[in-house]
């Protein structure tokens, strides 16, 4: 898999000579530039880029990591001449167009028609906004997210002075829904975040329970699905994940990334409001921004002000040639992300060599290397991590706390407070024909550091 492609230069010279006829009435204007000096300073940043793990290659299967998809990384790249600002209107015609239909099209995967949304830099500030929304219309109530959701919900609390609790998980890693309805009973909950992925193990929260308490209790739910909200396209889904999946679009707000499963390049998050009343909260007045239409400008339903035109025009590219619907090109590689974790998993559960923990629910597969404890197992864990990348392989590690291994381990003994496993995100489709190589390397790594 060349990082370099041909055809991908010859289409972006092609579609920038498309891009410079709408300008070709203009007077010519060509400022100067030294591009001697220019190529010496590039070839230094090349340079500097080969230090990289080969984040593109099936071989690379650690973090959440997945190549953008080469119509986006052209649209953006095409984008730049131009370097729209979809702010507002004035700053980014053609792109806030093309993000306002990107939107749309978002929303159409949860049943969702006309939601208020936009695109901002990733996870973290799609999901400050949510939680700001909530925050306004409960002032200072407490926002509850599971044990295991990302520990960007505590510190987003932090930020914007709500109280935040974290709420204990079963032995999936998923919220504990019997914890939650005693911490609801004691009242003072403004919302709930569900996450639908979470980036630990891949668990998803039971979000129709969830959703019932909400019916008597009166709280917000927010879904955080930033790195699992793609999957409501896929059909191999484990039952339970798909019953999760497909009351999303009760959620009062949604989170989903695109620079994760979408194939965007970073940063390109989204967040969805299902009451598109909520955009009178956002109110603010500008005097220079706003005035080339009277419509709604993203810029006044987003806490963000400048941002990246460019994100919008490379997602827009991409559904219009993947278009995200059930049973399309799209949903089938994510069909093969969920086969591949499968099928690793499958694999590792046979080995005596390793103890496999929770069964994945997305492509997220962790799981530990045999041993008597917990110390032990842990400092096999990084040896193999280690022994893996000199043979090219990238995995990842994550600690796993007692309560957790117990569940699945329990002749371990717990001699430490966590336990460090192994961690591999299969985001590539490619990752479902690469598993026979994956697995006879880590094989001979195990092999290495445990004999």
């Amino acid at each position: 898999m060349a990082l370099l492609s041909t055809s991908e230069i010859d289409l972006l010279r092609s579609t920038l000579e498309k891009l410079q006829e709408g300008f070709a009435h203009l007077p010519d204007f060509s400022p100067s530039h030294d591009y001697d000096r220019m190529k010496v300073v590039l070839l230094q940043a090349a340079g500097r880029m080969q230090e990289n793990y080969p984040y593109h290659h099936p071989r690379y299967a650690g973090q959440m990591l997945k190549p953008p998809h080469p119509v986006a990384r052209l649209a953006y790249a095409l984008s730049l001449w131009i370097n729209p600002n979809n702010h507002a209107r004035d700053g980014g015609i053609a792109s806030s167009a093309m993000e306002s239909e990107c939107i749309a099209s978002i929303g159409a995967m949860f049943d969702l028609r006309n939601p208020l949304g936009h695109l901002c830099g990733g996870g973290t500030m799609a999901n400050l906004e949510a939680l700001w929304v909530a925050g306004r219309l409960h002032p200072g109530k407490t926002i509850l997210a599971s044990a295991q959701a990302h520990y960007t919900h505590a510190r987003i609390s932090e930020v914007l002075a709500l109280p935040f609790e974290p709420v204990p998980v079963t032995p999936d890693g998923c919220m504990d829904v019997t914890a939650l309805e005693s911490r609801l009973a004691q009242g003072d909950v403004g919302a709930v975040v569900v996450t639908m992925g979470t980036t630990g193990v891949g668990a998803i929260d039971p979000l129709p329970e969830i959703l019932r308490l909400r019916q008597r209790h009166g709280f917000r739910v927010h879904v955080d699905a930033a790195y699992g909200g793609y999957f409501t396209l896929a059909e191999a889904l484990v039952p339970i994940a798909r019953l999760a999946f497909q009351h999303i679009g009760e959620a009062d707000s949604i989170v989903i990334d695109p620079h994760k499963h979408g194939l965007q390049p970073y940063g390109c998050g989204c967040v969805l409001f299902r009451d598109p009343s909520v955009g009178a909260l956002y109110k603010h007045d500008s005097p220079y921004t706003y005035f080339s239409s009277a419509e709604l400008h993203l810029g006044e339903i987003s806490l963000e002000c400048s941002r990246p035109g460019a994100a919008a025009v490379a997602l827009w590219a991409t559904q219009q040639l993947l278009p995200m619907v059930r049973g399309g090109e799209f949903a089938n590689g994510l069909n093969q992300s969920l086969l591949a974790a499968r099928e690793l998993w499958r694999r590792v559960q046979a080995s005596t060599r390793f103890k496999t923990l929770t069964q994945p629910q997305l492509d997220i597969v962790v799981f530990a290397v045999s041993a008597g404890n917990a110390r032990d197992a842990s400092n096999l864990a990084r040896s193999l991590f280690d022994e893996a990348a000199k043979r090219d392989l990238h995995l990842a590690l994550i600690e796993l706390p007692a309560e957790l291994v117990r569940h699945y381990w329990p002749e371990l003994v717990m001699n430490r407070d966590t336990l460090t496993c192994i961690r591999s995100c299969l985001m590539k489709p490619e990752h479902l024909d690469w598993i026979d190589d994956i697995w006879t390397v880590l094989e001979s790594a195990a092999l290495a550091v445990t004999d």
